[in-house]
């Protein structure tokens, strides 16, 4: 399925953790928005429908947290975290209009270790481990129909190497896949961007490739880099800025300033679908898809 209109912007949604905090919700602990999805499902389906109210036309599941691993860790089962796989599917579905894209989060092994590795990378792990826990978690989403896996926040070019051999036994299924880069030109593991675009842009099924989690002020140097790079369609949904600290689980340094007042320049520079990450709340959304739209 051709899932990308490049003559068409599409805007995604923001932090859903962040649009959670917004509303009064509690998501601290190791599963953050997978504690919401087993115990107030409707909260996210809220948190979902405030982006939607707000312009998106691309809405992320809240299972980047979700992993077989990562609830057994927390004294679940791997039952419970395939059930919340398909269930994030289901409540993304609830909130949007018929015409939102569903995106199925698969965020990167790292983020199972609360310990910042989804901003480094080099796990040490293999090829076979990578692929061991990833692919549960694929196969279930998939079997949830959504419109788009999102494979986003991943630091290493390594665990995309890993996640490719995967990907091609779903060639129908349409994947976008977004790094965290440490500067305007490295991955989060120090890879240089344009190495990691190319794996990721081989990838038959993989129809948008980009940026998401990432300083602002380093955007517009990696699209240049990344449009220079490939051919396919760029998505870029940066964070708000600031540092994430692995003591508190919380960002810090964040600046006031809103990624609005530059995300006009992300379309300029090639990006066609665009966003925010953590730190961008419904407000924030409204205000990116009117800069953007004022401007084209």
């Amino acid at each position: 399925m051709d899932l990308v209109d490049r003559s068409v912007i599409k805007v995604i949604d923001g932090g859903l953790s962040t649009q959670l905090e917004v509303m009064g919700y509690d998501i601290s602990g190791p599963l953050w928005t997978g504690r919401a999805l087993l115990e107030n499902p409707k909260a996210i389906e809220g948190a979902h429908r405030e982006f939607v109210d707000a312009g998106a036309d691309v809405v992320i599941t809240a299972s980047y947290q979700v992993s077989r691993t990562g609830f057994v860790a927390a004294g679940l089962s791997a039952g419970d975290a395939d059930r919340c796989l398909l269930k994030s599917i289901e409540v993304a579905r609830a909130a949007g209009a018929t015409s939102t894209i569903v995106a199925a989060s698969v965020g990167p092994y790292g983020a199972i270790s609360h310990d910042g590795a989804e901003y480094r990378g080099n796990y040490g792990l293999s090829a076979v481990q990578l692929r061991d826990f990833h692919r549960p978690r694929i196969e279930i989403l998939a079997s949830g129909a959504p419109d788009v896996l999102a494979i986003e926040t991943i630091p290493d070019v390594r665990e995309v190497e890993a996640i490719a051999e995967i990907l091609t036994d779903f060639p129908n299924l349409p994947a976008w896949i977004t790094f965290t880069a440490a500067d305007g030109s490295q991955t989060c593991a120090g890879q240089p961007i344009e190495a990691a675009i190319e794996v990721a842009a081989g990838i038959a099924s993989v129809q948008l490739v980009g940026i998401n989690c990432t300083a602002p002020q380093f955007v517009p140097e990696l699209l240049g880099r990344i449009t220079s790079t490939t051919d396919k369609a760029v998505i870029a949904y940066p964070n708000a800025g600031g540092v994430w600290s692995a003591q508190t689980q919380a960002w810090q340094q964040v600046p006031v300033a809103s990624a609005a007042a530059t995300a006009a320049k992300w379309v300029e520079l090639g990006a066609t679908w665009i966003g925010g990450c953590c730190g961008t709340d419904a407000s924030q959304i409204s205000a990116i898809r009117a800069a953007v739209f004022k401007r084209s």
